[in-house]
């Protein structure tokens, strides 16, 4: 029992000390500071916003233009102010804390998060004991979103009840174990917000309309960590309306986070209740070093694996149990945005073993436009679907971007030093057959 408890206070103060990191923070409205990498975008105005969106219209009518089974990335701190993102990702953390504070509770710490499962009665009665809402509330909640009917309640129940608690006029407080007492879950969430979430919502749904008029795949691109569960929330509803019969829009998982896993296995099974089909981008990650800055700041957990290694695991990890995914029931989709030679034979490999055959088209690959041609091409002459991501913009801007991808992908200088003999390889070889623009 003792060593139960001590588990449950560790998991609980991680929950805690882990919330830290989507409180507001100077820099949070404006997050270009300490980015080298991906384009991010400071708030301006409404107006802006909507220029934003015209701008990715275009791009995937390019997109649409250039290719078949074409892709267009967007970043949702273009399409509304960054702080609200912040904000809206606090609301989701504190509402997951909760759920982990009744499942250490009722003895589940060690646990993965989608294996814990809360028993309906005791949960009621830890809200009747809490203060929370009594137990006749609590279970007209459950009967009006039949949920709990198999006696337990997990965390995809648990998010969906959340919905429909945040729809209601009575404010839905909480427990702050710190503090000692409850708090409104939505203290910080104002009309202006609810407007926000309006707005973006909409947006998106625009850019998603337009996407599968013009036969294009709409990808969300993952920033942050701390805007990721509002930009990930955000997608997955999107995707709930449009990924119905195709994977139209793709979110974007960075397999540098500690919880990256958990993450994609969450909206895998989300996807499986509720019969849409998935659609994912697994990258690596691109906001190392603010990340860690941050959170040396702030006094939280650093959110990303400790090296390098770590993160290769994790992406494979994320990777398969994708590739699984497709074996059993082929309504997920992946792309393998990467330039790590060995991440692709691992692909490779994966698909020849569980009879995923490139011509389904469920498993694509991605590299940047001028970087690893000698994974592109091969890939692409060998028949699988291969994209080359295409960065736009001023130079001055675009250049950083560059640099930060060759950076953050070790051993890079080699594989380009590599492509340079492949390349001077091939110019010698044409010259001696005489014919050199063939």
């Amino acid at each position: 029992l003792s060593s139960r408890t001590s588990a449950a206070e560790k998991e609980m103060g991680g929950a805690e000390q882990r919330e830290k990191q989507y409180q507001a923070h100077q820099g949070s409205g404006d997050h270009r500071g300490g980015v080298t990498g991906a384009h991010t975008y400071f708030y301006a105005d409404e107006t802006k916003c909507d220029q934003h969106m015209e701008t990715f219209l275009r791009c995937i009518d390019a997109s649409s233009g250039s290719s078949e089974d074409g892709f267009s990335a967007i970043k949702l701190t273009a399409l509304a102010r960054p702080q609200f993102l912040v904000q809206f990702s606090e609301v989701l953390v504190k509402w997951r804390r909760f759920f982990l504070q009744m499942a250490t509770e009722q003895g589940q710490a060690g646990r993965t998060v989608l294996e814990m499962k809360l028993e309906v009665e005791k949960l009621q009665e830890a809200l009747a004991n809490l203060g929370i809402v009594s137990k006749a509330e609590s279970q007209e909640w459950f009967r009006g979103e039949s949920l709990g009917t198999g006696g337990t309640v997990d965390l995809l129940d648990w998010n969906s009840l959340f919905d429909s608690r945040t729809k209601i006029s009575k404010p839905l407080l909480i427990p702050n174990r710190k503090a000692g007492q409850l708090e409104p879950l939505l203290s910080r969430f104002s009309k202006e917000e609810d407007l926000q979430m309006k707005r973006m919502l909409q947006r998106m749904d625009v850019l998603a309309k337009r996407a599968m008029e013009k036969g294009v795949r709409l990808m969300v691109d993952a920033e942050q960590s701390y805007f990721q569960p509002a930009i990930s929330r955000l997608t997955v509803e999107t995707q709930r309306r449009f990924n119905r019969n195709q994977a139209i829009i793709f979110n974007t998982y960075q397999c540098y986070l500690k919880e990256a896993y958990d993450n994609v296995t969450g909206d895998v099974e989300l996807s499986r209740r509720e019969g849409w089909h998935f659609g994912t981008k697994l990258v690596r990650g691109a906001y190392m070093e603010q990340e860690r800055e941050r959170a040396a700041q702030m006094g939280y957990e650093d959110p990303i694996n400790p090296t390098y290694e770590k993160t290769n695991e994790m992406y494979h990890r994320c990777l398969d149990y994708v590739l699984e995914e497709i074996k059993h029931r082929r309504k997920a989709t992946v792309m393998v945005a990467t330039h790590n030679e060995d991440t692709v034979k691992f692909t490779l490999r994966r698909m020849m073993e569980l009879g995923i055959h490139p011509s389904e088209k469920k498993v694509c690959f991605g590299q940047l436009l001028g970087m690893c041609d000698q994974i592109t091409f091969p890939l692409g002459q060998a028949g699988f679907p291969v994209y080359k991501y295409v960065p736009y913009g001023p130079v001055n801007e675009v250049l950083p971007y560059l640099s930060r991808r060759a950076q953050e992908n070790r051993g890079f200088m080699q594989r380009a030093n590599r492509e340079r003999d492949l390349l001077w390889k091939e110019v010698k070889r044409r010259l001696l057959a005489g014919n050199l623009f063939s």
